[in-house]
């Protein structure tokens, strides 16, 4: 999230507690990668709450919504040229969507080591990437290390993320050619 502007009132950065409504699973069990995914696909068709989210020019806007089975789950408006920088969501697992205009997802097709490194050099043929259009998405397992670009110059993009359990950390990463180098540990006290 290199630059990020909270949407409106409702709004919180990633990790808050505050929540508006939205519609919530009424299963109590930890929610599947598929079941996030589905619950972020319902989300993006609800053309209501996609067109609800204010829009920035400058960064990219968020609304915190109410997942499945105590997930956190994000509204993320993207303006042109905006993206996250590589990093990974830890423990938890997680889903995101494409609800209006195309994002960009550069991934790494390899489990990483979780703790004890900072910097590693990356294997040949390990990088992935996936544009993901409107109404297209996936699904991702424990400590998953990509970024996601909207790369249009002139069209935002929006889309719907949820992650399981609700994201302990988050660790960023930046990239040179096939070194990744461990930046930082975000917690869910830096986001308030």
């Amino acid at each position: 999230m290199s630059v990020s502007t909270p949407a409106s009132t409702l709004a919180s950065a990633p990790g808050s507690a505050a929540a508006p409504p939205a519609s919530a699973s009424a299963h109590t069990a930890a929610p599947t990668a598929a079941e996030l995914l589905d619950f972020v696909r319902r989300s993006a068709a609800d053309t209501e709450l996609v067109a609800s989210l204010p829009l920035d020019p400058e960064g990219r806007t968020w609304v915190r919504l109410a997942g499945p089975g105590g997930s956190e789950a994000w509204l993320i408006g993207w303006p042109p040229g905006s993206g996250t920088g590589w990093h990974d969501h830890a423990e938890s697992v997680g889903a995101f969507l494409t609800a209006a205009g195309t994002l960009k997802e550069n991934s790494l097709a390899a489990r990483l080591p979780t703790d004890g490194w900072k910097t590693l050099e990356l294997s040949e043929g390990i990088d992935r990437e996936r544009e993901l259009g409107a109404g297209e998405g996936r699904a991702f397992g424990r400590n998953h290390v990509h970024e996601v670009l909207n790369e249009s110059t002139t069209e935002h993009a929006i889309s719907v993320h949820a992650y399981y359990p609700p994201l302990p950390r988050i660790r960023r990463y930046s990239r040179t050619g096939e070194v990744l180098r461990l930046e930082s540990v975000e917690r869910p006290e830096d986001w308030q």
